[in-house]
């Protein structure tokens, strides 16, 4: 049987040369790579972490921005409604949402955080009395519609008086004498929608007897221009609470409050003459409860205006 021979093969780099280009790369190509990775992602870690304080630190400044502006005022009530959808979407339909976050723009830029804050204090109170022994309003049939959900005519009814109002701060309507009487009417127009909102929805929860208050004759609850003890007492309630609430935020000086009150108190006096005289009669199908609410909120807050200006004086 013959030898069988092998012939050695010898290697050299020259014979690796073609594997080497193809499929391994030199260590220090990788060390040189993988340093750069690690240097990148330390770079976007450092990016990140500073991009997160910066985007913070500017969120707050323009929260904070003293006085505020038109961008300071659409971001704050962005980041707000955002946040607080789920209570908005309780009280107030989808429209409603929008018509009330033009409200909140323009309040924020008109008066703050502090106006803000009020007029959200507002809705959280007036959305919770509204919903009181609901079931027995709609057996009742005096029950606001959508369960109490308002839209946007409700929305612009509660507050063309303080919009108004705030449209004049902002442009600077009459200089700096008068800021304090469009501030003043601001908050006495949410005093007056507030007081009129919790008297009627306590009274027809509540209200043993019921009076249309042009006759003093007793009428069934819900009735437009009727009045009860038990309403009348809780909306003079609730006028105090939110002009204490605006007192303590520094909107509105102890005596201002008190003509907030009072103010309010005979503004809804005059709308229950108005429903009960003029609503619903021929010739008047367009006096509707929006349009009523914003007689009512304007009596308010011009009245509280009157009172300052000419009984008070200057603050």
């Amino acid at each position: 049987m013959a030898a069988l021979l092998v012939t050695p093969i010898a290697f050299s780099p020259k014979n690796l040369e073609p594997i080497s280009k193809n499929f391994w790369l030199n260590s220090n190509t990788k060390r040189s790579i993988l340093k750069k990775k690690k240097n990148s992602a330390i770079r976007i870690q450092a990016s990140v972490t500073n991009f997160v304080p910066s985007l913070t630190d500017k969120a707050l400044q323009l929260v904070q921005l003293s006085p505020p502006t038109w961008q300071s005022a659409l971001f704050s009530n962005s980041l707000i409604f955002v946040v607080g959808y789920p209570v908005l979407a309780s009280g107030l339909s989808l429209s409603g949402i929008a018509a009330a976050f033009l409200l909140g723009t323009l309040t924020w830029r008109g008066f703050g955080a502090s106006g803000f804050f009020l007029v959200a204090m507002y809705f959280v109170i007036g959305t919770a009395v509204t919903k009181v022994k609901m079931a027995q309003k709609e057996a009742q049939g005096v029950a606001e519609k959508m369960k109490g959900r308002r839209g946007p005519g409700s929305v612009i009814g509660s507050s063309a008086a303080g919009c108004a109002c705030a449209l004049l701060s902002i442009f600077n309507i009459g200089g700096t004498p008068f800021s304090y009487l469009w501030n003043l009417g601001f908050v006495a127009s949410f005093c007056t929608k507030l007081s009129d909102t919790v008297s009627s929805e306590i009274g027809k929860a509540y209200g043993k007897t019921t009076y249309l208050v042009t006759t003093f004759k007793i009428v069934p609850r819900g009735t437009e221009g009727a009045i009860s003890l038990e309403g009348t007492i809780a909306g003079i309630i609730a006028s105090l609470l939110l002009a204490s609430i605006a007192w303590l935020l520094g909107q509105i000086s102890l005596v201002q409050g008190i003509v907030c009150v009072i103010a309010s108190q005979i503004a809804n006096l005059g709308e229950s003459f108005i429903g009960a005289s003029l609503q619903d009669r021929e010739g008047f199908q367009w006096l509707n409860n929006d349009v009523v609410n914003v007689l009512n909120i304007s009596m308010g807050s011009i009245l509280a205006i009157a009172m300052q200006q000419w009984i008070l004086g200057v603050p």
